[in-house]
């Protein structure tokens, strides 16, 4: 599943963001802010006690009481059959499950929520041979743990398959989980209904009877009914479609592989398609509703390259005939990664040539690499359970990174995801993060895995074991983590085990040292036993927080210290202290010196060293390229010899050094650990600059003071910080040109620069954005605007009333989810607060603003000064209803 705060994730995780919006507002440093009172309740029971009773609906007990399910009867095929009415908005299905009974029972506990059984019964395989009929069962149900309890008459023995049917029926849901209606409205302005599946993590259970956990693999037989204008669509290919009377088809698909119940997928839509092949015989099709035929062959494109690349890295080809990629107009997530149909938001895999920018493109490249590495992580080796879901989406998040270099080096990955580590940083370093690796039962407890932490920090070690272990190695032992738990289950110490493991004994020297047959170098390292691995990596995924280094030099010796790192807490706060107990790392440190571009490797492994320099040395710098998950402090003068070397000649520091000091630098004034002056001292070399990812990462830092002083309406602050960002930034701003020229990074910078001037008032700026939207709408919305300067043209024409209000009738007609985006974000910077409360209604209608996007509205309302405390007391006054609409409960 794709979830960043980039865009929008689960529902969720985005009410969490609006209120992101508003407690981090005033602060130096972006941050998320953790309140326990927003969080979403659970009427779950937690109780491990054998003697704990629970009670069916009926009155009867409930003859299980944990909120696992039991191992005594497994699955291993599910034949199921779905009947979605589009019209009544609900769905008829049966289902019989193959079971085998492993220890001998009087019940089948599955899990089935808001599903009405009709009827349930029990055969044996004689039965089935002999073609008995099955014995009806009892059906009990304890919502609260989201179970039924089938009692059968007699006890089933152990290593005996039964046969499980059931008759149930529901009604498509009205959110973004389960077996749900998903609209859209066409070119001619008619509404169309389509059915959608989305189960990750817990919701399979909404749409049949399962045993709805990860581990639980089976095979699945699936058959959909539906009308001649509809097509169906499931994670395999249909193999025979049967006509029934009345004009009714049934669509039969092949058996899948083994695998979970949450990756279960089918659809009923009349969309249209293209289609390619894959080198190795795969038919990649991209879906999307009719009007949107043109903004799928980017996303076919990329699927092809990637789908190659990801056959070759893996060593496995990808297992499936066919793979599908679907444009869902109503989505919670960014997209969720069903074997063999994967579905998307719209944002998420439509490019438009005419309103996508290269940020647009960016992101669905991103997107659509994610998903297709979920096919071997998460889908062919899946967590065994969900307190492990890092397995899945921190690969996930770290192959984009391998993936689209390969693929697209064009687009400078590398330099992107700087951001994925930065953003979790700000999260990580607030007492109130969590460990990557955590229990979690509850489905509510289950669903906030699903964050930056997992995500993110999980990507960012893996880069960080990677740049350790050495390329060449890290690759083969997650082929060797793969091919050994395909069509498994696997957990944390089963990743360090095959890391190691790809260590042939060849490979080693007699000092433990794990070297590539084709590239030896000494500083390439590894671990000869298993247990060295996995005891530096449980440091970090099985405590929160990042680690600070901080660095002292005296003459040829250099003293360094580990500590936590805390944003907000000084170290002279009282409390200080006792959040630093017990936190200690395995940091994997790399450091460069002025005098030799030699990298340097060192393990620091307790809170204090010593480490000798070769040679004297003006300056050192430490997280060499910025592949360490870990932030430096220099005390002394360390900060001002890098400052120093910056101004004179920036170009002896690495550009992923350059960033990183900029990164730390300001993380550490948030801590109280260098002084804002020093930082932004460190920022006066960017005028020098020529990386565009550096320039982004010293800009938003600048910007985001600005925003701060505006918003605590320190006028005389920030009017000067204005006049000083226009001045210091002025040759770079005039010098852009209002077009989407240029590499992918040269274009993000522009876009980034020319919105900064129209945010500042830079006359020429607000002149060329006029002179454009004029131009636009006197074309009646036909003039092709450059892509990445469209949002900030919207932006300023959005300023007027004449402007808004006809940007809200494109946002009505624009079938471009690109566009709509862009739209949406210049319809929040209106400063008439009447009219951030129309958008605000609009939102809540649900109808001209899609309730998938009513969270990013709000969000970008409370980054508004105009609107921020308008979102705040509409969130405070409406949460209730808000949680209805957006967490379905």
């Amino acid at each position: 599943i794709f979830h960043s705060s980039a865009m929008i994730n689960s529902q969720r995780k985005l009410l969490f963001n609006i209120y992101i919006g508003f407690c981090c507002s005033e602060v130096i440093l972006p941050k998320l802010c953790i309140c326990s009172q927003f969080s979403v309740s659970s009427s779950y029971q937690s109780s491990e006690d054998p003697g704990a009773f629970a009670v069916a609906t009926n009155g009867e007990p409930f003859p299980w009481y944990q909120l696992r399910l039991p191992n005594s009867v497994i699955p291993l095929h599910y034949d199921l059959f779905v009947h979605p009415n589009l019209t009544s908005l609900d769905f008829v299905a049966s289902e019989m499950i193959e079971i085998l009974v492993r220890d001998t029972t009087q019940f089948i506990i599955l899990h089935c929520k808001d599903l009405e059984i009709m009827n349930a019964t029990l055969q044996s395989e004689e039965d089935l041979r002999d073609k008995k009929p099955g014995q009806k069962l009892q059906v009990l149900s304890y919502p609260a743990h989201e179970q039924i309890a089938l009692l059968v008459p007699e006890k089933l023995m152990a290593d005996l398959r039964y046969y499980v049917a059931i008759d149930f029926q529901g009604k498509l849901a009205n959110g973004f989980e389960g077996f749900y209606k998903s609209t859209y409205r066409t070119l001619r302005g008619e509404t169309r209904i389509i059915a959608v599946t989305d189960f990750q993590p817990t919701q399979a259970r909404m749409a049949f009877p399962c045993f709805d956990e990860p581990l639980f693999k089976a095979n699945f037989s699936i058959k959909i009914r539906r009308e001649s204008r509809h097509i169906a669509l499931s994670n395999m290919p249909k193999v025979k479609t049967i006509e029934l009377q009345g004009g009714l088809l049934e669509d039969h698909f092949a058996t899948t592989v083994k695998m979970s119940t949450y990756l279960v997928a089918y659809i009923v839509c009349d969309f249209n398609s293209v289609s390619g092949t894959t080198s190795s015989g795969v038919k990649v099709s991209i879906y999307a509703s009719p009007d949107k035929w043109n903004q799928m062959h980017y996303a076919l494109q990329a699927s092809l390259k990637l789908l190659d690349f990801y056959e070759k890295y893996f060593d496995i080809n990808y297992p499936l005939p066919k793979l599908d990629l679907v444009a869902i107009p109503d989505f919670g997530p960014g997209a969720m990664e069903n074997w063999g149909l994967i579905t998307y938001r719209e944002t998420s895999l439509l490019f438009d040539p005419r309103t996508s920018s290269v940020s647009d493109k960016m992101w669905i490249t991103k997107v659509i690499a994610h998903e297709l590495a979920h096919q071997w992580f998460g889908n062919l080796v899946t967590m065994e359970w969900w307190n492990d879901i890092w397995l899945n989406e921190g690969f996930a998040n770290y192959m984009e990174l391998i993936s689209v270099n390969a693929t697209y080096p064009e687009l400078q990955f590398d330099d992107y995801f700087f951001n994925v580590c930065y953003e979790v940083i700000t999260r990580d370093s607030l007492n109130s993060s969590r460990p990557i690796s955590k229990p979690a039962e509850t489905p509510t407890q289950i669903q906030e895995m699903f964050d930056a932490v997992s995500y993110n920090k999980g990507a960012c070690i893996l880069n960080m074991l990677k740049d350790f272990l050495g390329e060449e190695k890290f690759q083969e032992g997650i082929i060797h983590y793969l091919k050994k738990f395909s069509y498994r289950n696997a957990k944390n110490d089963d990743l360090w085990g095959s890391l190691s493991n790809s260590c042939l004994e060849g490979d080693f020297t007699s000092g433990g040292i794990c070297y590539s047959d084709s590239q030896v170098k000494s500083d390439t390292l590894a671990f000869l036993e298993e247990n060295k691995i996995k005891e530096m990596m449980t440091t970090w995924t099985l405590q929160k927080g990042i680690p600070l280094v901080v660095v002292k030099q005296d003459g040829c010796s250099l003293s360094i210290q580990q500590e936590r790192f805390l944003e907000g807490v000084f170290k002279e706060d009282p409390e200080w202290r006792a959040l630093q107990e017990r936190f200690l790392w395995h940091i994997p440190l790399t450091y460069s010196t002025s005098s030799s571009n030699t990298i340097h490797r060192h393990i620091l492994k307790s809170k204090t060293d010593t480490l000798d320099l070769a040679e004297k040395t003006t300056w050192v710098k430490f997280n060499v390229d910025s592949n360490g998950y870990y932030l430096v402090h220099y005390e002394g003068h360390g900060w001002d010899q890098l400052i120093t070397q910056l101004n004179q000649n920036h170009t002896l520091l690495r550009p992923k050094d350059r960033i990183g000091l900029i990164h730390d630098a300001f993380q550490l004034v948030s801590a109280g650990r260098l002084t804002l002056d020093k930082a932004l001292n460190l920022t006066r070399y960017l005028q020098h600059e020529t990386s565009s990812p550096i320039l982004l990462k010293g800009l938003s830092y600048l910007e985001l003071l600005y925003h701060m002083m505006d918003r605590r309406n320190i006028s005389d602050v920030s009017e000067n910080l204005k006049r000083y960002l226009l001045w210091y930034f002025k040759q770079m701003i005039d010098t852009q040109s209002w077009s989407d020229e240029g590499s992918a990074w040269d274009r993000m910078l522009r876009s980034v620069l020319l919105r900064l001037a129209c945010d500042l008032g830079h006359a020429p700026c607000i002149q060329k954005a006029t002179e454009l939207f004029s131009q636009w709408m006197e074309s009646s919305g036909k003039l092709n605007i450059p892509t990445d300067v469209l949002k900030i043209v919207y932006s300023v024409g959005a300023q007027t009333t004449a402007g808004w209000n006809y940007l809200l009738e494109q946002y009505e007609l624009s079938v471009s989810s690109a566009e709509k985006n862009k739209i949406l974000y210049a319809l929040s910077t209106s400063r008439h607060q009447e009219k951030l409360v129309k958008l605000i209604e609009l939102g809540m209608e649900g109808k001209v603003i899609k309730t998938q996007d009513l969270a990013a509205l709000l969000h970008a309302i409370a980054r508004n000064p105009k609107g921020q405390q308008l979102a705040w007391n509409f969130v405070r006054a409406n949460w209730t209803d808000l949680l209805k609409k957006l967490v379905f409960v």
